[in-house]
This record gives C-alpha cells, sequence and structure tokens, in this order.
C-alpha cells in the first residue's frame, strides 16, 4: 500500500489484527522482504507494520536530499496518520538512527524497543580511512590530465574502487541522503531513550562492531544487551528462530 506523508510517497504493508502493534524499522537497504521470518513467526498474535523508506523497496526516489531528521518526521508523522499508539518498535541497523532521533525530538509513547545491530554511533576515523580519503581526492584531481574522452571511464572506475558498497549501489539522487545519514552522531538520542529496551548484536558485526552495542546498552538505563556468537550484522537472518524466540519472550506479556 501507499501512502503519501509530508510530501513523500512511501509503500508500507499491514499484517495481522492483534491487539498490540508492532513497527519494524528496517535498516538501509533492507525491505520488508528481509523481515519475512519475524513477521510470519508474531503476525498471528500482533497488528505489524512496515516501510519501505524513500528510494528504497518499492518506495520512490524523493525529489529533495534528506537528512535523519526527515526520517524521523516521516516516521512519526506515519504513526500519527494510521493511529499506531504505544507500540513494540523492532529496529536493525538504520532503524535505530530513526528511533533514537524520534525519542531525542518527539513525546512520543514506545510499550518495548528491540535493537538489533543498529547504527548511530559516529566511528572515529583511522588512519587508514584517513589516507583512504587523501589518496581519492588526489586521484580525482589528476583525473583533469587525462584526454577528455577518457576521464569520465576513469572517474567511474575511481568512484567503484573507493566508494563503500551501499554508496555505490545507490541511485546518483540517493547518495546526498546517504552521506548526511552517516554523518550524524546520534549518540545523545540515545541518551534520551526511556522505554525498556533490548538490544540484540551480532558478535562478529563488521558494519556496527559489538562496542557500539555495549556503548548502546550503557547510554540507554532500561536496557540488556544479548550478543549472538559468530553473528554478523545480519544476526536476525543468520539466527531467525532463535531472535524470533528472544523477542517473544522480550515481549509476550504485552500481546
Amino acid at each position: 500500500m501507499y501512502l503519501t506523508v509530508k510530501d513523500l510517497t512511501i509503500y508500507y504493508e499491514k499484517y495481522g489484527k492483534g491487539k498490540t502493534t508492532i513497527l519494524i524499522l528496517p535498516g538501509w537497504g533492507n525491505t520488508r522482504e528481509t523481515f519475512r521470518y519475524i513477521i510470519d513467526y508474531f503476525k498471528d498474535y500482533y497488528t505489524i507494520y512496515i516501510i519501505d523508506y524513500p528510494g528504497l523497496g518499492k518506495s520512490p526516489i524523493p525529489t529533495n536530499t534528506l537528512n535523519i531528521y526527515n526520517y524521523a518526521e516521516l516516521i512519526y508523522e506515519f504513526t500519527k496518520i494510521k493511529n499506531i499508539t504505544n507500540p513494540i518498535i523492532i529496529a536493525h541497523s538504520f532503524g535505530g538512527r530513526i528511533i533514537s532521533t524520534i525519542s531525542s525530538i518527539y513525546s512520543y509513547k514506545i510499550n518495548k524497543l528491540i535493537l538489533i545491530d543498529v547504527a548511530g554511533i559516529k566511528p572515529k576515523k583511522t588512519l587508514k580511512k584517513y589516507i583512504k580519503e587523501k589518496q581519492y581526492k588526489i586521484k580525482k584531481k589528476l583525473i583533469k590530465l587525462l584526454p577528455k574522452r577518457k576521464q569520465e571511464i576513469y572517474k567511474q572506475k575511481l568512484f567503484q574502487k573507493y566508494a563503500s558498497s551501499d554508496y555505490y549501489l545507490l541511485p546518483p539522487a540517493m547518495r546526498e541522503t546517504f552521506k548526511n545519514i552517516i554523518n550524524e552522531d546520534l549518540t545523545n538520542h540515545f541518551k534520551a531513550i526511556k522505554t525498556e529496551t533490548l538490544i540484540i548484536w551480532g558478535e562478529n558485526d563488521q558494519d556496527t562492531p559489538l562496542k557500539d552495542g555495549i556503548k548502546i546498552n550503557k547510554l540507554i538505563k532500561e536496557s540488556a544487551l544479548i550478543t549472538l556468537k559468530n553473528a554478523t550484522h545480519y544476526s536476525y537472518l543468520q539466527y531467525p528462530i532463535l531472535v524470533n524466540k528472544i523477542i517473544y519472550e522480550f515481549i509476550k506479556k504485552d500481546q
């Protein structure tokens, strides 16, 4: 189903007819399809909403560049339009950025919160990353010395080599939005979360390392951290049965 919120058109799906609502906030680039195990497990007992963010999944690419505050406002307004009150929220990766921002800015009551390998803690720039950025900028300037017919070809090869896979695979219109999002440190926003929170993290997560999960656990007073051995950034896909059971034990009193 499609819905226009604040001039942004998004695609969303709704499952179940339970008294309590679960709102799923996927990671960047993920869609409802990656949450199929969770949806199928809980849809007979809860009402579930899941959204494709603007420019991702079935939602059209926005005409303007967005930032994390635009996404937070979008989700907040969506809950108002759909009369989603006091929901259980399951957030993965980028979804953690959104819900921490909502918690910091809006007076929105959340029943319980499940954070899975979430993003929002900005990493310190390593020497390796600093050198890589310098190399890219220097080589980009040198492109102008090449014959014009070769400049665009070399530019694309250089971009492919130095850009992250998430950034490279995005449509050009979404790249500035992506940069806006990853450059925002949301440490203080996580402090604002007052909801009882379950944090699930992959032990070997390379995208959002376990140290971020430990830090978020300390920032959110009412939280508990569960680490999944040998799991990576998509721990909920690697251990679907286990993750579903962990979530169920956390929320079962709220059916």
